[in-house]
């Protein structure tokens, strides 16, 4: 091999054929039970219908009246424990940056107004999280299992 010339191609300068992988390296079959991705169901699909046999009506996702209430019960218990958590701190944020005379005021000792509302952020948070469990325990949850139920009954 010269300096002056390019070096040869890998494709075209290889002596013999790549070796193939082996078997054990290669991902395992879609249909192994023990594979499957969790939206994924182990039974086989069922068999095609004859052409003319009643058929019953397939409902629609999302038209399901128990679904339509958890995604509501779901979005409601998001939405309120985002306002409870975040609106506090929009409103400690404002308070500190238009209303500094009100959060200077000293309460006792060296803490001020606005100390101890950027203190009682902590306990916010934890409210808002231990509301956010206690409404989804007694709301959101029992529908989730109601509707797990019947889609494993079918």
């Amino acid at each position: 091999m010269s300096y002056g010339s390019p070096p040869p191609s890998p494709h075209s300068s290889w002596p013999g054929r790549l070796p193939k992988p082996s078997r054990r390296h290669q991902p395992p079959p879609p249909h192994d039970p023990e594979h499957l991705l969790p939206w994924q169901s182990p039974e086989p699909s069922p068999p095609p219908k004859r052409p003319g046999a009643p058929t019953a009506p397939v409902p629609v996702p999302g038209r399901h009246g128990d679904l339509r209430r958890l995604r509501t019960a779901y979005r409601l218990l998001r939405r309120i424990t985002i306002l409870i958590a975040l609106g506090y701190f929009v409103v400690f944020l404002l308070l500190s940056g238009f209303a500094k005379d009100l959060t200077d005021r000293p309460l006792f000792g060296g803490l001020n107004i606005g100390l101890v509302l950027g203190l009682f952020q902590l306990p916010v948070t934890l409210l808002a999280i231990v509301l956010y469990e206690r409404t989804a325990r007694s709301t959101v949850d029992p529908l989730a299992a109601r509707l797990r139920r019947t889609g494993a009954a079918q």
